[in-house]
């Protein structure tokens, strides 16, 4: 419990300290009109609240990834908490307002737009097949896992197991995503988020004091924090920076915050939105980390074993497939972690947040997916009837992807997620350059992010399959390499000046 305390203070004063100091980096002009005042445009460009801003943005980001991914994060052991800490800080939270600020003084541009204006056009193109594929494996990842926690609490009705309904409700939310995706942001984002991001939050507090008032332990940094404790033996670096995306560092942000950024209506707010609503997600998923492990350890706690420790990271893979299955639902132990601790209004806030979470989510992620598509193609988005030739097709390979495991699918959103906040990072440290300001601050993140997406993907089982050695040898390679060039690349800038 005492590193829970520790980190949990870790984050807050990150927000205060190291936020205000990515904010002074950045220069924010609070006398500039932003683009949801120039450009009002009724559909995408609407001046909204601050408060309102946050939580979409909150809402936008957060769906079941902090909570699905921590769960699965903490079965490596007590790293978990150090990277949801270190990456949310010093990586996710400046991910997030870079690339939301930086949109802002692009006119709402889009990532791929922002890239391709800081790297050129190829990596224009390179990150626009990217983000696509990003946005569609959200949209399917979150409609699933939201369809099959509704399918845990309506088992057994009218008849249908939970098989039948979890198709049921992948169909009901699909309609949803679709409406939500065509209609403007004010019609059903503007008005439903700010109410379903509350509630997240108000179950993260609730699942947080059951953190302090029910039995169970939660495991300690001094635990031996650099060796996993992974059923399948995964090892802890770079599988647990991929497994533990939202709430650490995500590219899917990227993807999310240019939406808030077309409705901003102050610079000053920058911070709170962007770097606020980050720290908020790592919090969130420190709670979910932190109640998973605690909640199995009094599972599978014995007479030998009262407290469940020796048995705790067992018992938390039990529960995780407890539906029979050789692959993992964290549905199932929300549910009830959400019941047990809170009972029916556990149950109800269960609802409330981890499946309106993932839904909205998902929608908006079609909606950054539609935008980009007709950023490409310059194809106004003012007439519903655009906005549905667009939309159709990327829903279409969605409902395609439902059919695909939930591990493997959750591995490779997973992957292209950090993928996508790497190339984010090393163009905001063009950026920064360009604009002469400190770029350390995305540098060092980029460098560190390079080495875990290049070396996971040629270790992982749905990778290479190539020796960790080797993997991580190719990985620093790469990762030097491409800090030696982009250095290089500014003593020239410099000696030209």
């Amino acid at each position: 419990m005492i590193t829970f305390v520790i980190c949990l203070v870790a984050l807050i004063l990150g927000y205060l300290l190291y936020g205000v100091l990515v904010e002074k980096v950045f220069g924010i002009q609070p006398e500039r009109t932003t683009p949801s005042y120039r450009l009002t445009d009724g559909v995408d460009y609407i001046p909204m609240s601050t408060w309102r801003v946050y939580l979409i943005q909150f809402l936008n980001i957060a769906g079941t990834g902090p909570i699905f991914g921590a769960i699965m994060g903490i079965l490596f052991g007590p790293a978990a908490y150090m990277w949801i800490v270190i990456g949310c800080i010093f990586m996710g939270a400046v991910h997030d307002y870079l690339c939301g600020m930086i949109s802002l003084r692009q006119d709402g541009a889009s990532l791929p737009e922002m890239v391709g204006k800081e790297l050129g056009q190829t990596a224009r193109q390179g990150m626009r097949g990217l983000s696509l594929l990003l946005l569609v494996l959200v949209g399917t990842v979150f409609v699933t896992t939201a369809a099959g926690l509704l399918a845990t609490m309506t088992n057994g009705s009218w008849g249908l197991d939970m098989n039948a309904w979890r198709w049921v409700w992948i169909g009901i939310v699909f309609v949803y995503c679709i409406l939500a995706t065509l209609l403007p942001i004010d019609t059903l984002i503007g008005r439903l988020y700010p109410i379903f991001g509350a509630a997240l939050l108000i179950m993260a507090i609730g699942v947080g004091v059951g953190l302090f008032t029910q039995k169970g332990i939660i495991p300690e940094l001094t635990d031996a924090p650099f060796i996993t404790h992974h059923p399948k033996g995964l090892p802890i670096f770079p599988f647990l920076c991929i497994t533990i995306a939202c709430g650490a560092i995500s590219g899917f942000h990227g993807t999310q915050s240019p939406l808030m950024a077309r409705c901003l209506e102050n610079e000053r707010r920058g911070r709170f939105v962007f770097y606020g609503a980050m720290v908020t997600e790592g919090i969130v998923a420190l709670i979910w980390a932190a109640a998973a492990i605690k909640f199995a350890s009094a599972f599978g706690a014995s007479p030998t074993h009262p407290d469940g420790s020796p048995e705790a990271y067992g018992s938390l893979w039990q529960l995780l497939t407890d539906d029979g299955n050789t692959s993992s639902n964290p549905a199932l132990l929300v549910n009830m972690i959400c019941t047990t601790w809170m009972g029916r209004i556990g149950a109800l806030l269960a609802v409330l947040g981890v499946v309106a979470a993932p839904i909205t989510s998902g929608d908006t992620a079609y909606r950054s997916a539609r935008l980009i598509v007709a950023d490409f193609l310059h194809l106004s988005q003012s007439k519903i009837v655009n906005r549905l030739i667009l939309a159709c097709p990327l829903f279409a390979i969605s409902a395609a992807l439902v059919f695909v495991d939930f591990d493997i699918l959750w591995r490779y959103f997973a992957w292209t997620n950090q993928t996508l906040a790497t190339c984010f990072l090393w163009t905001a440290s063009v950026w920064l350059l360009r604009h002469e300001r400190n770029l350390w601050i995305a540098f060092v993140p980029a460098v560190f992010m390079t080495v875990v997406v290049t070396s996971y993907i040629l270790a992982a089982p749905e990778g290479f399959r190539l020796p960790l050695t080797l993997s991580l040898t190719v990985g620093f390679a790469m990762a030097i390499g491409l800090g030696a060039w982009f250095l290089t690349y500014k003593h020239k800038q410099a000696w030209r000046k």
